[in-house]
């Protein structure tokens, strides 16, 4: 686990090169405090810089930008290659006259790259990765992302000028970045608190989509590059339903212990101390047990606990480490733990971010570092398996909808706008208009109701699902509300929260469950074995009851939640009350002030809980104030 971040800049207009290298590598140190390098090569104007989180092969022959022993490539990389050793042999084989210079996943990438090429490589690795590499030959820099999205690439031209690197902050320390805010961007973050790929919050930068690379030649027109994919989510969705596993529920249930042990197996792979977050809920109970089942030795397992008992899961990680005999660390979190770190959270997060569980992601990141470098943890079980409650409740309460006709349905909306309403009446009133399942999906998912008149200046049309998700083919609702959050929701917010979180902390985390295998095995899976009898998640919950008793287990899902309503009415309530202050709202001249100041009220003032939509605008605000240094244009 690392970060990096570079340039190609073929006109030679950035001054200083491996300076403003060093600065980019300075601004992740985080990402990487064992080690740090640059590397810069006049002839073709690209720069790499390189901070190293040691995890496999901790000597100086892991160090990056590493060449390849045959001279032509040059990488900068960020992740884990489970299947590297196997992919070793592989090269071998092909390969007789390649000598091993170290042990790091890094020179076996080096080398398939060498002996099969870019795309052939991208498809056997089995993993989570960023990777920039540079082809001396061929003068061409290609960057790429893991299947699943666990790992961050951003990239874009600022002139003429390609940055890229594995936060918003690095590719900041350029000094031809301009660092323009994407109001259509803004308005992605107050409709669902993340910013979706390929946007980001600043105009030209992009983030990199999962399962994409794309390839630049020296001297290429900007913007002439376009990604390209090597494996699809869709396509994986679209054949598992179409092949359906045809076994018993047994069967299944063998098919998927064995494929998740597997996965399991290969993550447990370091050299460094190891452990796993334990909530207690079914994921990361899973992962525990799966883990401690190959482990010669009891594993170390970490949970934050909560002094409101509305909030508070490790009790029940309690039981769980303890049956499974794990040698388990809690830590019970105060309120002004949890309050100290809030001002901390914009500079954590390179660009705007507001799911509030960003909170105790990150204390519990925090807890883990202390005594292990990597931690597993059991996100993607909800996505894949059906874990969410819209996916129990949406279907049913569209198709009652749906019968009423549309116009009637407007007039309600209309009518019961502006009253003090509960967050699920309000999310109700939201839905009504809705013109179709995936239009109602997109609102019930909405924090802020037509968001393009809280953000000043955005186009109206630009928050669609469908231009930046692939979801053709998949028929059944369940299925399609899962392919959504897979794409979008676990990608864009899930496991961009982890991964600031624990890298925060020089933490790396790791997922099993988004082993692409695992994944391409739940979509064969049938419907009946992932939601059976209103409740989600049937087959992991068989899985786990062969090792963890089910009365452990068998609670209402509780979430990764803090009492962020009743803190900013409280002890959050002055530090809000400056960043939505009228007259900075106004001067900043990115939002329409007279909305906010309405939930802002009503908020205050207990008549409704609008802490939900107001994190998004508190976020955005405190970033803000964290990151840009001059004004912005004004929108009025």
């Amino acid at each position: 686990m690392c970060g990096f971040a570079g340039f190609l800049d073929v006109r030679r207009l950035t001054a200083n090169p491996q300076d403003v290298l060093a600065r980019m590598g300075q601004s992740i140190s985080h990402r990487g405090p064992d080690d740090d390098d640059v590397w810069y090569c006049d002839d073709g104007g690209i720069g790499f810089s390189h901070r190293r989180l040691a995890v496999v092969d901790l000597t100086a022959t892991g160090k990056q930008p590493m060449s390849s022993a045959c001279g032509r490539y040059v990488i900068v990389f960020n992740g884990e290659i489970y299947n590297h050793l196997a992919l070793r042999a592989q090269v071998q084989s092909s390969s007789s006259g390649v000598v091993w210079r170290g042990t790091s996943d890094t020179e076996t990438l080096l080398a398939c790259f060498s002996t099969w090429g870019i795309e052939a490589t991208l498809r056997a690795a089995v993993g989570m990765f960023a990777i920039a590499l540079w082809d001396r030959r061929t003068r061409e820099l290609t960057l790429a992302r893991d299947r699943m999205g666990e790992k961050p690439l951003y990239w874009g031209w600022q002139g003429n000028v390609l940055l890229f690197g594995s936060e918003l902050k690095a590719i900041r320390m350029h000094p031809l970045c301009k660092g323009e805010i994407d109001r259509d961007s803004l308005a992605l973050l107050v409709q669902y608190n993340y910013i979706p790929a390929p946007n980001s919050i600043y105009t030209g930068i992009e983030k990199l989509r999962p399962a994409n690379y794309i390839t630049f030649r020296a001297g290429q027109a900007p913007g002439s590059a376009v990604p390209a994919s090597y494996w699809s989510l869709s396509a994986a969705a679209r054949f598992g339903t179409s092949n359906p596993f045809l076994g018993s529920d047994i069967d299944a249930i063998d098919t998927l212990e064995g494929q998740l042990s597997q996965s399991v197996g290969l993550q447990m792979i370091a050299d460094v101390p190891l452990g796993a977050f334990l909530s207690g809920g079914v994921d990361s109970s899973l992962v525990a047990a799966l883990m401690q089942a190959q482990a010669s030795m009891p594993i170390q397992t970490f949970t934050i606990g909560f002094e409101d008992a509305k909030y508070n899961e490790a009790v029940h990680a309690s039981a769980v480490a303890a049956h499974l005999g794990t040698r388990h660390t809690e830590w019970r979190i105060t309120a002004r733990d949890a309050l100290d770190l809030i001002p901390r959270l914009a500079d954590i997060y390179c660009e705007p971010f507001a799911d509030s569980s960003q909170i105790p992601t990150y204390l519990v990141s925090k807890l883990a570092r202390q005594h292990v470098t990597v931690a597993l943890s059991g996100d993607g079980g909800d996505e894949l398996f059906g874990g969410y409650s819209p996916y129990q409740f949406a279907p049913g309460l569209w198709k009652r909808l749906g019968r009423l006709p549309l116009g009637l349905r407007r007039l309600a909306a209309q009518l019961g706008a502006g009253l003090p309403l509960s967050e699920k009446a309000s999310k109700l009133l939201n839905v009504l208009p809705a013109r179709s399942r995936e239009d109602f999906y997109q609102k019930l998912r909405s924090h802020w109701p037509q968001q393009q008149k809280i953000v000043l200046g955005t186009r109206a049309e630009q928050s669609s699902w469908k231009q930046i998700i692939d979801c053709d083919g998949v028929d059944r609702f369940e299925d399609w509300m899962m392919l959504i959050d897979t794409q979008g929701y676990m990608s864009d917010d899930i496991l961009l929260k982890v991964d600031r979180a624990s890298m925060a902390n020089g933490l790396e985390t790791r997922v099993p469950i988004l082993d692409h295998r695992v994944v391409e095995l739940a979509w064969r899976l049938p419907f009946h074995q992932k939601i059976r009898d209103g409740k989600g998640k049937w087959i992991l919950r068989q899985v786990l009851n062969r090792h963890v008793p089910e009365h452990l287990i068998d609670r209402p899902k509780q979430g990764f939640s803090i009492p962020l309503g009743e803190w900013l009415r409280g002890p959050l309530r002055d530090w809000a009350e400056t960043l939505l202050d009228e007259r900075i709202l106004r001067e900043d001249g990115y939002f329409s002030v007279e909305p906010i100041r309405r939930a802002w009220n009503a908020h205050v003032h207990g008549s409704a809980d609008h802490s939900g939509k107001l994190w998004s605008i508190l976020m955005y605000q405190a970033w803000l104030q964290c990151h840009i240094y001059q004004p912005p244009s004004r929108v009025r």
